[in-house]
């Protein structure tokens, strides 16, 4: 098609919003295009023009919605992919429906003819020199319901930012065409609060250089971009960002370098922000929009490795289930793209799907980790798909793990005030062992100001931090993983197990009396205990006793050193006025890491055990 013939075929279908609609006919389903790219007049002049038992289905909508309003309930009923705001209480209600289905498997469902579009309402660009607009900032199910539509009218918008990629649909292809010189919705999310900065810091920890994120919008991922700007060379591959992007792009921090498909290019599928970000990604090369059956298909998210996925829950069980659409009988939002990414990130090398939630809702009155789901609430990411669950008190990774084990795992990242009445439905439903101690898991406050990183001499880096009720296995691993010569010098003698009713007087500690450390080094997204040191405090003197242990394979290393060095560091913060040691006069290497603390040190030697006091220095 020339210049020319686009031209005049744009002057003849440019109407006004009323002439548009009148293609509308009873019984018709309508489309709207999604979030931010919402065509405001288009859907404004709905109300200006009811017609009797249409429906109207769309995505997450944002700005006006009057098909949703009691006054229009018997001439519209929406029927939503995911529930925005703007149509909450209708569906609540009654007066609207809502669909749930996998984001990725939409476009499949408006294709195949299951859900037929007669009239499709977007917002687009004008056209370029060779006839062509572009969906902007919302191309997600959009272009795909513009492709199947009877009807395909189109709000023309000078503002709409012009997007690159899989983003376009030809004027030839658009019916009606409605000129609207306005600004497009912005989105802007509230400031983040202190929770979700402590929950984005927890996430930032797990995302390593060289990862490719999906980012998602709100508080969270707002608070989460802060936290990555020391890290290099990061990708984006996601279903929708905001406008935290820009600020990581400009420093350097997402350069799309290292991703493994479409290396120097973000891939999304719509965006939600504001005139800032729409400015930026207006003509920009390194954005890429595709609808949401390629963005959100796991099999191509998992072609990207170090995938990070990012996605929010409303609601998770001890046993790993997790809702995200429902607050009991009531829909709130949608499935979305979630189980996509999840999935997608699981099967990527080196990937990590990870769940964030706050510990509590409604004014810290209700634990979000719960015994059971709520009576009605659904599951949208099943216990099997489950890997990190992230809250403001810490991580639990839960893939491969055993029902006791997640279930100590998600008590120990719950609102401490509700940790107590958690561990004790858990052991109502055999959980957790029933001899389970509540000391450090409910009473004790962990004191993460005591974890600190330790660079080897070889550049391995380990993680020096107390000990927890969670470590029980990896302990486990640990003390089985010794060799018959480490085991007689740790216990004075050659015992051969170490079972639950031993091992968890280990791992439960109060903190305070009692302090125990251990190193991990991190492992295809998993801790491994490779050493631990711990010491307890005897009241009547103010010295405490010591113990040290390292991995076989990890010995002479320096792990001891760095363990037995923060464990002095730790004590004195505590108080502790010294330590007490028994050492084998055979145990060289503990001997000679007691004598190199720095400390004044008494020798004493007993029956082939020296006895080694380190006193502090006020």
């Amino acid at each position: 098609m020339s210049t020319s013939d686009w031209r005049a075929k744009y002057a003849h279908k440019l109407k006004s919003a009323a002439q548009a609609l009148e293609v509308l006919q009873p019984g018709d389903r309508i489309f709207i295009g999604s979030a931010c790219g919402t065509p405001q007049r288009l859907v404004r002049a709905l109300a200006d023009r009811p017609v009797e038992d249409v429906e109207v289905t769309h995505l997450l909508t944002l700005g006006v919605a009057p098909y949703a309003e009691e006054a229009l309930a018997g001439k519209y009923r929406a029927n939503s992919f995911f529930i925005s705001a703007n149509v909450r209480d209708a569906v609540q209600e009654g007066r609207a429906d809502y669909t749930p289905i996998f984001l990725s498997e939409i476009p499949r469902l408006l294709r195949s003819g299951r859900l037929p579009i007669d009239v499709a309402l977007i917002q687009v660009t004008p056209p370029d020199e060779h006839g062509f607009c572009s969906l902007g900032v919302s191309v997600d199910i959009t272009k795909p319901a513009a492709e199947v539509a009877k009807h395909v009218i189109a709000e023309v918008n000078p503002r709409m930012p012009r997007t690159l990629g899989d983003s376009f649909i030809h004027i030839s292809q658009i019916e009606a065409l409605v000129e609207n010189d306005a600004p497009i919705y912005e989105f802007i999310t509230p400031g983040e609060s202190e929770v979700a900065r402590r929950i984005a810091k927890n996430v930032a920890d797990l995302i390593p250089d060289g990862a490719t994120i999906q980012v998602g919008y709100g508080g969270i991922p707002n608070a989460l971009l802060f936290y990555l700007k020391d890290k290099k060379d990061l990708g984006v591959h996601t279903e929708v960002f905001s406008d935290g992007i820009i600020d990581l792009i400009e420093a350097g921090v997402i350069n799309n370098r290292k991703k493994t498909l479409h290396p120097g290019k973000v891939i999304a599928s719509f965006c939600m922000g504001s005139q800032r970000l729409y400015d930026y990604i207006h003509n920009n090369p390194m954005f890429e929009f595709h609808p949401v059956d390629y963005t959100n298909d796991p099999y191509v998210i998992a072609q990207n490795e170090k995938m990070v996925s990012i996605n929010s829950a409303l609601e998770i069980d001890l046993t790993g289930q997790v809702c995200a659409d429902s607050i009991g009988y009531k829909f709130y939002s949608g499935i979305g793209g979630q189980l996509d990414f999840v999935r997608g990130a699981a099967r990527a090398k080196d990937g990590k799907p990870i769940i964030v939630l706050k510990s509590t809702r409604d004014n810290d009155q209700f634990s979000r980790i719960v015994p059971v789901l709520s009576e009605g609430a659904g599951v949208v990411t099943s216990r099997g798909d489950v890997h990190y669950v992230v809250t403001e008190w810490g991580v639990a990774y839960l893939h491969g793990r055993s029902i006791r084990e997640r279930a100590l795992a998600l008590i120990s990242i719950a609102h401490p005030k509700f940790r107590a009445e958690l561990l004790r439905q858990a052991k109502e439903r055999h959980y957790v062992y029933q001899d389970q101690p509540e000391v450090s898991l409910v009473a004790a406050r962990y004191p993460e100001e005591f974890e600190t990183k330790v660079r080897l001499q070889d550049g391995t880096i380990i993680l020096i931090r107390p000990i927890k009720p969670t470590d029980e296995p990896a302990m486990r691993e640990l003390f089985y993983s010794f060799s018959r010569d480490t085991v007689f010098y740790r216990y004075f003698s050659y015992i051969k197990a170490m079972p639950h009713e031993k091992l968890s007087k280990f791992v439960n500690i109060d903190y305070e009396k009692e302090m125990a450390l251990v190193a991990v080094i991190r492992k295809n997204g998993d801790e491994h205990i490779v050493g631990s040191t711990r010491y307890y405090v005897d009241p009547s003197s103010g010295l405490a006793e010591f113990a040290i242990e390292v991995q076989d394979e990890y010995q002479n290393r320096g792990i001891g050193t760095a363990l037995f060095n923060h464990l002095i560091r730790v004590a004195r913060m505590k108080g502790v006025r010294g330590f007490v040691g028994y050492v084998l006069d055979s145990n060289t290497r503990a001997y000679r890491l007691v004598t190199k603390a720095g400390f004044p040190l008494e020798t004493k030697w007993e029956d082939g055990v020296y006895i080694l006091t380190l006193r502090f220095e006020k």
